[in-house]
């Protein structure tokens, strides 16, 4: 059932080891069939050296009830679930521990668009939630991790913005497919990276300007985009 999309799930997860995203087990990939209502994530727990499409696990987009696989999916598999329903036109979600990423997360702040590479990815500052309350770390953990990442998006374009951090957890990204849900997790690491060495050599630092934000921006994903060769 759903081989193809099971097969590009594999696919993007490994991809997080190629990139160094992940240790150990600490990171997880899904991809979402609309047509059917099904979503495909990796199982918990299994080591990335033992993933095979077949492993992959079919869960139901209403309520999560496991729908083909031997094994248990992802413990972040409601999280998922969560950001599929809040963004109707995403493909693939990603989630990792990577350091930088997981850093800003930690210390419970955006992450400032300095410049112009985060500008190529990310139309201004990637959001980072609100802490948990005690009642919602106590139930729906996971659940409740993808409702304030939807609750902070409130009035931002997830097009735009691929990417949330929750507060004290970890990184979540986004794309049209698994493929580019990775691709933002990667990109994510390096900008976060950037903005905190940016920081240390200059804590004054300025977010770029609306302009040559969006020029950045724009010039990728825009209806005119002229960066690369078209798709």
């Amino acid at each position: 059932m759903l081989e193809e999309l099971r097969a590009q799930v594999c696919r993007a997860n490994l991809e997080l080891v190629e990139q160094n995203l992940v240790l150990f087990t600490f990171g997880n990939v899904s991809g979402i069939d609309r047509g059917k209502g099904l979503v495909a994530i990796k199982p918990s727990g299994v080591d990335y050296a033992e993933l095979s499409p077949h492993k992959m696990v079919l869960v139901a987009l209403a309520d999560g009830r496991v729908v083909d696989g031997s094994l248990r999916p992802s413990s972040d598999t409601p999280a998922h679930l969560e950001l599929y329903r809040a963004f109707p036109a995403i493909g693939g979600v990603t989630h990792t521990h990577s350091p930088w990423a997981t850093a800003w997360a930690q210390a419970g702040r955006d992450v400032p668009a300095l410049g112009t590479t985060h500008a190529d990815y990310f139309r201004g500052a990637v959001p980072c939630t609100r802490r948990l309350r005690p009642e919602e770390a106590a139930r729906d953990y996971e659940a409740q991790a993808g409702r304030v990442i939807a609750e902070r998006m409130e009035g931002l374009d997830p097009a735009e913005l691929p990417a949330a951090l929750v507060a004290q957890h970890g990184p979540f990204t986004w794309g049209r497919d698994p493929a580019e849900a990775v691709h933002h997790a990667a990109v994510l690491e390096r900008v976060c990276e950037m903005a905190f060495r940016t920081l240390e050599l200059n804590p004054a630092a300025a977010p770029l300007g609306r302009e040559l934000l969006d020029r950045h921006f724009l010039r990728k994903h825009g209806d005119q985009a002229y960066y690369g060769q078209g798709r």
